[in-house]
């Protein structure tokens, strides 16, 4: 994982914590591309969550390296003893204080268990890091999802409302034309129950931008009034697109979602190591300090001090068949994660291949429909100069502009495809960061 972005986020999420950002609902406002990513990066709950999981799991690699470390432990015990002496002859009372002072200090010398902790704790703070890693490109295309959803549910809502315009003007046709007996009641009927249809497509629309858009302010944090759209400029390059092996290379090294699963495996393999741990013996080295005072009847008003060092073998002989059993589960266990890992890597190979299909092919599908918006906006000028000219009626001129409507849509949509897809391969490849956002947001304004 970079450090630049672990910090980047580190500071964000700091902001956040702090009161930096203004709180959800303190104002609308125009958001661009960058500044949304920003506030998502502060107000995500999945990014957060996966932030505070990733610090948690960096305590793991000091866990298990604390296997290996020495163990000192201090004990003091002191009490008011009351015994009574009994001869043949007499019985006598004897009261007395004990006290007792011991420090020991512990060091394995060879505990495989202990080892196996220590490697797993290293690969558990991997692993979150991976994981985290993953979560800083989810957020992502999770925010870029949902703020060209926005823009294209925008689209669709103008759509509907020039369908719907369409049909009260073919309405009014239909009309001037039934009064002049040239037109007849089933025309006038079937555009009754069209119209009606847009109607509902155009309300349909109206809820669906609606969702979206709650979905996008959510994912920020805060509420915004516009967002800035893309440029209508913009052509996705195919000269830029590397080569698929290259791009499975990378995703075979570096793809955080296969790398966890990989790691999976090996903290797997630790699982059984510590299980087999369980039939091998372990030695470590003690030494311990002891200063007792009157630590019993026979020692009253005696103190004594011991020094000790020497070593100690544990030797397992039988635990019921438990040792083996874990063993065996364990072993099962890496087996199914080994599993998973494949599994993850078909999945991974799958996704990369649609989404290099997806943006090879939305190069191709930008150009063939940036000339359909080209010939449609020649045929609206044309059909307003036929119009003035007593050639066309405006409902000509609003099937040009619902074509050319429809279009531009296709046109947005296949754009925003593009970068999508784009951005995902950048993910899978494990490289997607806040420059690729910054570049993709220069085409927002």
């Amino acid at each position: 994982m970079k450090r630049s972005n672990h910090v980047l986020c580190a500071l964000l999420l700091g902001t956040l914590l702090g009161g930096g950002l203004s709180a959800r609902g303190a104002g609308a406002q125009t958001l661009g591309l960058m500044d949304a990513y920003q506030a998502a990066l502060k107000s995500d709950p999945s990014f957060r969550s996966a932030y505070f999981t990733e610090q948690a799991g960096q305590e793991n690699r000091i866990l298990g390296r604390s296997n290996l470390l020495p163990t000192v432990s201090a004990s003091y015990s002191g009490g008011k003893n009351h015994s009574d002496i009994t001869t043949a002859l007499r019985k006598i009372p004897q009261d007395y204080v004990s006290r007792t002072e011991s420090l020991q200090i512990r060091q394995t010398l060879f505990n495989f268990d202990a080892w196996s902790r220590y490697k797993q704790g290293g690969l558990q703070a991997d692993y979150a890091s991976t994981v985290y890693l993953g979560e800083q490109q989810q957020v992502v295309l999770r925010l870029v999802n949902a703020y060209v959803e926005v823009l294209f549910k925008q689209d669709q809502l103008a759509l509907a409302k020039i369908e719907r315009d369409t049909y009260l003007e073919r309405m009014k046709v239909n009309d001037r034309m039934f009064a002049k007996g040239e037109g007849t009641r089933t025309d006038m009927l079937e555009t009754k129950a069209r119209l009606d249809v847009a109607e509902a497509d155009l309300l349909s629309a109206q809820d669906n931008l609606g969702s979206t858009r709650a979905s996008l302010a959510s994912l920020i944090g805060m509420d915004f009034e516009a967002l800035a759209p893309l440029t209508p400029k913009f052509i996705g390059a195919a000269a830029d697109l590397p080569r698929f092996d290259d791009w499975k290379r990378l995703v075979l090294e570096r793809n955080p979602d296969l790398r966890a699963k990989l790691l999976g495996v090996e903290l797997s393999q630790q699982e059984v190591n510590k299980s087999r741990a369980g039939h091998m013996p372990r030695l470590d080295v003690v030494a311990s300090y002891t200063r007792s005072t009157s630590d019993s009847i026979n020692t009253i008003d005696q103190d004594s001090t011991t020094r000790s060092i020497g070593f100690q073998l544990n030797i397992p002989l039988y635990s019921g068949g438990a040792v083996s059993a874990s063993t065996r589960q364990a072993v099962a266990n890496r087996e199914k994660a080994k599993a998973d890992a494949q599994v993850e890597q078909d999945k991974q190979m799958l996704e990369l291949r649609k989404d290099y299909d997806q943006l090879s092919s939305s190069v191709a599908r930008i150009e063939a429909l940036q000339k359909a918006v080209e010939s449609g906006e020649l045929l609206v000028t044309a059909t307003e100069q036929s119009i003035k000219g007593g050639v066309r009626i405006n409902l000509d001129l609003l099937d040009a502009q619902r074509q050319l409507s429809t279009t531009r849509r296709d046109l947005a949509q296949a754009r925003y495809t593009y970068i999508l897809a784009q951005l995902k391969l950048r993910a899978a490849a494990g490289t997607l960061s806040a420059d690729d956002v910054r570049e993709v947001a220069a085409n927002f304004h």
